[in-house]
């Protein structure tokens, strides 16, 4: 009873006048938007059967131009048909029962709404698992950020001098990719970042800025012949404040109207549709851990890329539901079914960072 009595008062002394009501309106948790499907193709893909299916891909081969003199003897050259495989080897699933007397009685529709929760539950494992991948790590367990580094490649890789997580070493930036740092520390620790503030009339020595981050990350796509057309970045929500305390009228511009929200934030910046998300690789304590030092255990990771860079083919294969042979119950389960590849590691490029 949530009315108190005064002290003596003995009328209706169990309370029971006042009756507890359960509201037909649930609370919604709160759910995080996926970026994966805009960031992704599935050009390659027909229909997923079973799990375990692989999908070979053939690479366009590569024609040499040589020198012609009068009278030359023209050899043809053999034409390649190097191929790669993607192997769809990821399923996850989730499964519930609602027994007839909890379904008769209840005031609220507790199936559907546990199924639409298990079917964002389901996405949101398929985001976090595939950013992970692209950005080169993998996930320690479900539902939780990528944060160990990936050494092993599903399938083959597309490129042979492509690393074991099938990314390329030059297009991964660290700290030793920015020569202005010039606080000694070792070159493959995180990018200590800090905003460019206003009044700043030289290159900062132990920092770098969002904008720069995002500049060479253009940079090295240009250098890769990648399509200007289709260019995409990933943040997280650390960056992205960084970006809003830059001094910069380009972004005081871009971030005004509705503000930030999980999805796709900025159509260009730099060439680059900007999304951000909570589901980007972190190792330790994440980004926002501070300091110029070296920084190798406590970082966050961005990406970037085009759209052709990374397949992705996923369907719910099964989704079901049936009678509990063991009590009077409905039992709904479902299964998600997909498969992730890199297709070309030139197009793209992370970044480890944290703040300064």
């Amino acid at each position: 009873m949530a009315f108190p009595s005064a002290p003596g008062y003995g009328n209706l002394p169990n309370g029971n006048f006042s009756a507890v009501i359960y509201s037909k309106k649930v609370q919604l948790a709160f759910r995080k938007s996926s970026v994966v499907e805009d960031i992704t193709n599935n050009d390659y893909f027909g229909e997923i059967a079973q799990m375990g299916d692989s999908v070979k891909i053939i690479k366009e081969p590569e024609v040499s131009v040589q020198p012609y003199k009068r009278g030359t003897q023209i050899t043809a050259q053999d034409l390649d048909d190097e191929d790669f495989t993607l192997v769809v080897d990821q399923s996850n699933f989730f499964a519930f029962k609602i027994d007839d007397i909890e379904a008769a009685h209840s005031h609220v529709n507790f199936m559907q709404m546990a199924t639409d929760r298990a079917a964002y539950r389901l996405r949101d494992q398929y985001d976090q698992d595939v950013l992970g991948y692209l950005s080169g790590y993998t996930q320690s367990a479900l539902h939780t950020n990528a944060n160990t580094a990936r050494t092993t490649a599903p399938g083959t890789k597309a490129v042979a001098s492509a690393g074991s997580d099938e990314l390329l070493t030059t297009m991964k930036l660290i700290k030793g990719s920015f020569a202005n740092i010039t606080t000694s520390s070792a070159g493959d620790h995180s990018i200590p970042l800090a905003p460019r503030l206003p009044g700043a009339t030289a290159m900062p020595t132990a920092t770098a800025s969002p904008l720069m981050v995002i500049a060479r990350m253009g940079r090295l796509l240009d250098q890769q012949f990648v399509d200007t057309q289709g260019r995409w970045l990933v943040v997280d929500p650390v960056f992205v404040e960084m970006l809003k305390d830059e001094d910069s009228r380009l972004l005081n511009a871009d971030f005004g109207g509705s503000g930030l929200q999980n999805g796709l934030v900025i159509n260009n910046l730099h060439g680059f549709r900007v999304y951000v998300s909570n589901n980007l690789p972190r190792l330790g304590t994440g980004p926002g851990t501070a300091g110029t030092a070296n920084q190798n255990t406590n970082f966050g990771v961005l990406v970037a890329g085009q759209d052709a860079a990374v397949a992705t083919a996923q369907q719910i294969n099964k989704t079901e539901t049936y009678r509990d042979p063991d009590s009077f119950a409905d039992i709904v389960r479902g299964m998600h079914l997909y498969g992730r590849k890199i297709l070309r590691p030139e197009a793209i490029v992370t970044a480890k960072y944290n703040v300064a």
